[in-house]
């Protein structure tokens, strides 16, 4: 009996090319940490997000994070202004650090970080003598936040800003690449990602000295000596030679998936759209989304979870939108300055299957099991 394949919300998609990279590093022995495939990958970045970054490939997204925060100096007592609306992976790294989250609620234009009540809370922690040593904004579902409003911010108050384009790598807001819009940003290559290389993750900062102080505090911060010899604390961080050479593969295709999961975007924008109680979220003026994940709004969450259930009856993957970080039980006790969006588009919010293989057939079965819903 034949079975219906498996839709996944948003799995690994080859190219083709990542064998061959893969191969040479086998075949030259580079099984190590480092070699080739390591500064090719990097090259390969810095080429896409422009000559004025350098990066350094790390073992995830949430690595790259936590050395962000020691290179900005956030130690134990600090508080970091941190995007509410995200995967937990944005805020966990500062706990690492000692530190303390304070969680901003986003904007209903793109649902990212509201720039009103990012200063709100900066004019509050100062008044109460704990000026934020930094600022965590997310491009959320490839969705660029209000760049130029924060990086104002950040300028007005001398606070700096990490960018965490984990899901945005391919998306740009006023013909800038995500990635290099802020102080220091990072990119995710976890295996849901717009590309991936298994698991693992890139630090982008704007000159050498500090990328070089990054790929020392990720390969255990040895000084130079013929020994072993640590001045500093330094982590297992660094990225391996096999997995960038999955890495270089997928750059070869990167504009492809970014075309792809627009695609998956567009059709379900036209297609449903027409029902009153769905709407989707759109691009302001100079802003391009690389559409991760696509995501709808409901009218309720009863019909969120409808839809939901449905689908996974015929075995397709679809996901609340994130929880917000205020709402976590791990950070109860933090300090969250809210205006009710994001707990909103939780409730209501559901992220479809949005990988860049699915076909047309796979399209075609998820709208049509929506479309049956009554009251859409």
């Amino acid at each position: 009996m034949l079975t219906k394949t498996k839709i996944y919300l948003s799995s690994p998609h080859m190219g083709g090319s990542e064998q061959k990279f893969v191969n040479e590093a086998f075949d030259t022995n580079w099984i190590a940490p480092l070699g080739p495939n390591v500064d090719g990958f990097e090259k390969d970045i810095q080429n896409y997000l422009g000559n004025n970054v350098h990066a350094a490939v790390l073992s995830s997204g949430t690595a790259s994070i936590h050395i962000a925060l020691q290179l900005l100096g956030v130690s134990r007592g600090d508080e970091v202004l941190c995007q509410s609306f995200t995967f937990s992976a944005s805020a966990n790294p500062i706990i690492y650090q000692g530190a303390t989250p304070v969680f901003i609620d986003s904007e209903s234009d793109t649902w990212n970080m509201c720039p009103e009540l990012l200063e709100i809370a900066i004019r509050d922690r100062i008044e109460k003598h704990k000026k934020p040593k930094a600022i965590i904004a997310v491009h959320l579902y490839g969705m660029p936040y209000k760049a130029q409003e924060i990086n104002e911010i950040s300028k007005k108050y001398d606070i700096p800003v990490i960018e965490d384009s984990a899901e945005a790598f391919g998306s740009y807001y006023n013909d800038m690449p995500c990635g290099a819009l802020s102080d220091i940003g990072i990119l995710s290559f976890n295996g849901n990602k717009i590309i991936t290389t298994s698991g693992g993750g890139a630090l982008i900062v704007k000159n050498l000295e500090l990328k070089e102080k990054a790929v020392f505090l990720s390969t255990q911060a040895r000084d130079q000596a013929p020994h072993y010899e640590h001045s500093s604390v330094g982590f297992n961080y660094r990225m391996s030679n096999v997995l960038a050479g999955i890495g270089r593969g997928q750059m070869e295709v990167l504009d492809e998936r970014v075309a792809a999961r627009r695609h998956n975007f567009n059709f379900y924008k036209e297609n449903l759209s027409k029902h009153t109680n769905l709407s989707f979220v759109d691009e302001p003026q100079g802003f391009f989304s690389n559409r991760w994940i696509t995501c709808v709004k409901t009218s309720s969450y009863e019909l969120r979870e409808e839809i939901r259930l449905e689908l996974l009856k015929d075995d397709i993957e679809s996901r609340p939108l994130w929880k917000p970080m205020h709402m976590q039980p791990v950070f109860k006790d933090c300090l969250h300055f809210t205006n009710g969006t994001s707990e909103a588009l939780f409730e209501k919010g559901l992220c479809l299957p949005s990988g860049s293989n699915l076909d047309q057939d796979d399209l075609e079965r998820i709208l049509n099991i929506i479309s049956k819903i009554p009251n859409l």
